[in-house]
């Protein structure tokens, strides 16, 4: 197993790049902003579960095959970019004539499910099992087990941020939910957003 300081080293590189806000942030605060607090935990848990279908495919070596095949890596990135652009066209083509408070609340399963898909369509959270937790890991020793436990750590280091992302979201959205023109705002800057992110993703090389 990997010694304490390599452990906490991992732990602080993780925390460094989940605190960079992407589509699984974005999806967060947009959740909490609209539905509250619990909504946003829903949305989080979610997301960690897209990512230890990750972590569970680094295990197996999927993720090196994304990685080293073009033809795998292409299916998962427009993959992942065609759903998040379908995220954002919606957003765009949503009316805005209510507030927030006063639509009918997304069901917690469908939170969930979302958030499952916006992270396990991400190819640079496989990308990043396959080129970063590497370097973490002891060739002297069994890898699967390092890699299970660097995984595992990775998903709990982003739990703890992606809660604290949902809670302050959920905070703020307390006060915004009730104003039509919010409402209007958040749909278009998170429709353009998921657009611009599919985009990105889109163009991005390996």
């Amino acid at each position: 197993m990997p010694e304490a300081s390599t452990l906490l080293l991992f732990a602080a590189a993780s925390a460094t790049l989940v605190a960079i806000p992407g589509p699984a942030v974005l999806y967060i605060l947009t959740r909490s902003i609209a539905q509250g607090r619990s909504a946003g935990i829903v949305s989080a848990v979610g997301i960690e579960a897209g990512a230890l279908l990750h972590v569970a495919a680094a295990i197996a070596g999927l993720s090196a095959l994304v990685a080293s095949s073009a033809t795998a890596f292409a299916v998962v990135k427009y993959a992942g970019a065609a759903y998040l652009v379908f995220l954002g066209v919606q957003r765009l083509r949503t009316r805005g004539d209510l507030a927030l408070a006063d639509l009918p609340p997304e069901s917690r399963a469908r939170l969930f499910r979302q958030g499952v898909v916006v992270n396990a369509l991400n190819p640079k959270v496989a990308v990043f099992f396959v080129a970063f937790l590497p370097q973490f890991v002891d060739p002297g020793l069994p890898v699967a087990p390092q890699v299970a436990l660097l995984g595992v750590l990775f998903v709990a280091v982003a739990t703890l941020i992606d809660f604290a992302w949902a809670l302050a979201a959920g905070s703020v959205g307390a006060r915004l939910r009730r104003s039509p023109r919010v409402r209007r705002l958040l749909d278009r800057l998170s429709g353009v957003t998921f657009i611009g992110l599919g985009a990105a993703a889109a163009l991005s090389r390996r």
